[in-house]
């Protein structure tokens, strides 16, 4: 009995040192970074066609949603949030996608494959009431979860250099 409980013990400590590397195989990275990398376009490029289904099924559709714009008005808690600001900015007749360039994309993912981890440069072109209204230069890092065999952005965060001067009008809000 001592032997079992011992074995058992052993068993349990080894499975928790080695953690998810024991529970599953190892993921393709490439795959999966082939997989986050189309998301995150997906999450910038919906808007030449202000597709809002292939917005939403880039984003993680719950209260884990948080999203940090460069300035206070555009912090987004939760995926209601997120839909409401979409719904009343985005798709607002003044707003129109010109077009986007990701940059110097790093993409990171987790040993266990279920999560993973980006940082980027972002220039997002867009007009409002037909002026631009662009950022350039953006700093772009997000985190990205595996559920349901799917990778959804959990998180995101944007913000400009303190030496970038961001050269075109920019609306609020979004």
């Amino acid at each position: 009995m001592k032997l079992k409980v011992y074995i058992v013990a052993i068993l349990v400590t080894v499975g928790s040192i080695m953690g998810c590397s024991l529970l599953s195989s190892e993921p393709n990275t490439e795959s999966e970074k082939a997989a986050i990398e189309e998301v995150i376009g997906n999450s910038i490029g919906w808007a030449a066609d202000k597709d809002l289904d292939l917005l939403y099924r880039s984003l993680a559709n719950d209260s884990s949603l948080f999203i940090f714009h460069p300035d206070n008005a555009g912090t987004i808690v939760g995926f209601s949030s997120f839909k409401a600001m979409a719904e009343q900015f985005f798709m607002n007749p003044a707003f129109k996608a010109v077009g986007y360039s990701i940059r110097n994309l790093r993409i990171t993912v987790s040993p266990c494959g279920d999560v993973a981890w980006y940082s980027a440069i972002l220039d997002d072109r867009n007009e409002w009431n037909g002026r631009p209204a662009s950022w350039f230069n953006t700093r772009w890092t997000g985190v990205l979860e595996k559920k349901n065999g799917a990778w959804i952005i959990v998180q995101m965060h944007f913000s400009f250099g303190t030496d970038d001067k961001q050269t075109e009008e920019q609306p609020s809000g979004g």
